[in-house]
């Protein structure tokens, strides 16, 4: 009977392989990645068939990213919060208000220092009442923003009443020429590069990431684990208004002065650029590399249809073509 009942080591049942539900998930993620690098090369391929001496130029290719550099700032931010279940629509007007109210004379008396400084503050002061709105005064984030979004436009435009702030400080217009130029490289595409490794190390090597995908996926779970859903909600729209300091600065290096009407449409390019990039708008899960190559592909329609006086209509409906693709292709990848 007790050798009977002995069960052979060799016929111990084996460990439980991973389910294959995880590998699925990280080749899908490489498929995106590899479609949207296919997205692009044939984008590259079509400027340089249509225009192969003004696309291909080594001029119009630092000018693309440089465009891309101010975008893209925004885009990573619009992203975590994105991820965390928000949305933030007033990323444009925070742009317009920080450029503006970093080119005013006053403000242009304390030189380059006060400029950035004040860009930076204005970005962040109103990430912090986006973030206090939402997560303490338990408003919906789309109220919230857009509240925001019409009284940052508002603010700016009764600061500048309407005109062009030209800024004279000789050290930001310096950051536009070539001779500041790293190896080739514009300064704009260098902050948008630190910008980007900073985001997606905050986001894949941080606890902080990983509370954000948490409250993204499930912030009752995410509570009951012992995360303080109100307070990363908070950090992640100061985040957000960080990014558009920095954007607000970038944006005035590049046009030499600041305007109202800078940063228009630019939430709908961000959150466009997310979706696309494989953001879901319900939160949980978003990479910051498919995000930047989301920026790059539209940069890079804008250019062509730029370089070939193409309507400006024309390049919206390419632009909504692929949103509506590519939050189909989300669907289907979703219910896989």
């Amino acid at each position: 009977m007790t050798q009977s009942a002995a069960v052979p080591a060799a016929e111990k049942p084996a460990p439980a392989a991973p389910p294959p539900r995880t590998l699925a998930l990280g080749l899908r993620w490489d498929v995106r990645t590899l479609s949207l690098l296919g997205v692009l090369a044939i984008l590259v391929l079509v400027g340089g068939a249509t225009k192969p001496d003004e696309f291909l130029a080594l001029s119009n290719l630092q000018l693309a990213l440089t465009q891309a550099s101010v975008i893209g700032v925004v885009t990573v931010g619009m992203t975590l919060v994105i991820i965390s279940g928000g949305i933030d629509l007033s990323v444009g007007a925070i742009v317009a208000l920080a450029s503006v109210w970093a080119t005013t004379v006053a403000t242009q008396e304390f030189g380059f220092g006060g400029v950035l400084f004040t860009a930076l503050l204005v970005g962040v002061g109103c990430g912090l009442v986006n973030g206090v709105l939402i997560a303490y005064g338990r408003l919906v984030p789309f109220i919230a923003t857009l509240a925001m979004f019409a009284s940052a436009r508002g603010l700016a435009l009764q600061i500048t009443d309407g005109r062009t702030q030209i800024v004279t400080i000789p050290g930001i217009l310096d950051l536009g020429e070539k001779d500041a130029y790293v190896l080739g490289v514009p300064p704009l595409v260098i902050v948008f590069a630190v910008v980007v490794v900073l985001g997606w190390l905050l986001l894949n090597r941080t606890t902080f990431g990983r509370r954000t995908v948490a409250i993204g996926g499930n912030p009752e779970a995410a509570r009951l684990a012992g995360i303080d859903v109100r307070r990363q909600r908070l950090y992640l729209y100061l985040l957000s208004g960080l990014c558009c300091g920095i954007a607000a600065f970038l944006l005035i290096v590049l046009a030499g002065s600041g305007q109202n009407t800078n940063g228009n449409l630019y939430e709908l390019d961000a959150i466009a650029a997310a979706i696309i990039g494989g953001t879901l708008l319900s939160g949980g899960r978003g990479t910051i590399t498919g995000s930047v190559l989301g920026v790059l592909i539209f940069t890079t329609i804008t250019n062509i249809f730029a370089l070939n006086n193409l309507q400006s209509a024309t390049q919206q409906i390419a632009k909504g073509a692929i949103i509506v693709a590519a939050v189909l292709v989300q669907r289907r990848s979703a219910h896989e």
